[in-house]
């Protein structure tokens, strides 16, 4: 049986539980295996330096970068916000990964649901899936190399001064500054106009962002549908 641990006894419980690997197939794949076989309890964070089979935004294969932050860590459901709709977990981490970046001087925003953009180019992205009762979030950054990569990464001198292990630590204790959607959301509500200028995935089809508007549960209201992202 899972133990009953608070929010913020899980952020202290993350710090402590992070596990490193020089590569892996994909940090996400193997957080649900460690759920599934029992082998590791939540909280704790995977982290590889080299991810060869990373998974994407809808069922995609994340391209490889030369440099990247990747990694992936598990909560209970029943840590998180109670006002966290499970629907919105993308955008909550997102957020509060934005803010974390945003205070090492990156200009970097949330392109809902789930990706992370400086400008017009995309560094990064979060994905979210339940397993039981938990939740796993995996997180990759593109960060900048000296090789060439075709992709966008986050500003040269961020990325150069990332030493991961830290950054792991220093992100998770940012998550005392967040204790409940409501605190993402009056954040993410004034910056969502960013995204009008590029579209949503739904059903298969591209959506407009300009003709949508934000719930204040993270869903999106698209002809008097409320819409909820599922990754």
């Amino acid at each position: 049986m899972l133990a009953q641990h608070t929010w913020l006894e899980h952020i202290s419980l993350l710090q402590s539980h992070i596990y490193e690997f020089s590569s892996l197939p994909s940090t996400q794949l193997y957080a649900l295996e460690m759920i599934k076989s029992n082998t590791l309890m939540p909280p704790f964070c995977i982290w590889a330096r080299h991810q060869s089979d990373a998974i994407g935004s809808r069922g995609n294969r994340w391209e490889e970068v030369p440099n990247a932050m990747t990694f992936s860590f598990a909560l209970t459901l029943a840590s998180l916000p109670k006002d966290l709709k499970i629907q919105s977990a993308s955008i909550f981490f997102g957020v509060i990964m934005c803010e974390f970046l945003r205070s090492l001087g990156s200009q970097t925003w949330l392109k809902y649901p789930n990706d992370l953009y400086i400008g017009e180019g995309k560094i990064g992205g979060i994905l979210t899936q339940k397993i039981h009762n938990t939740l796993i979030c995996g997180i990759g950054i593109n960060l900048h190399s000296p090789q060439h990569s075709k992709y966008p990464t986050l500003e040269e001198p961020i990325s150069h001064k990332i030493e991961a292990r830290a950054f792991l630590e220093d992100f998770f204790e940012s998550f005392n500054n967040f204790v409940s959607w409501k605190q993402i959301f009056s954040i993410y509500k004034l910056e969502f106009n960013k995204n009008n200028t590029f579209f949503f995935h739904l059903d298969g089809k591209q959506i407009a962002l300009e003709n949508t508007t934000l719930n204040e549960d993270g869903s999106l209201n698209i002809n008097g549908h409320k819409i909820y992202s599922l990754r």
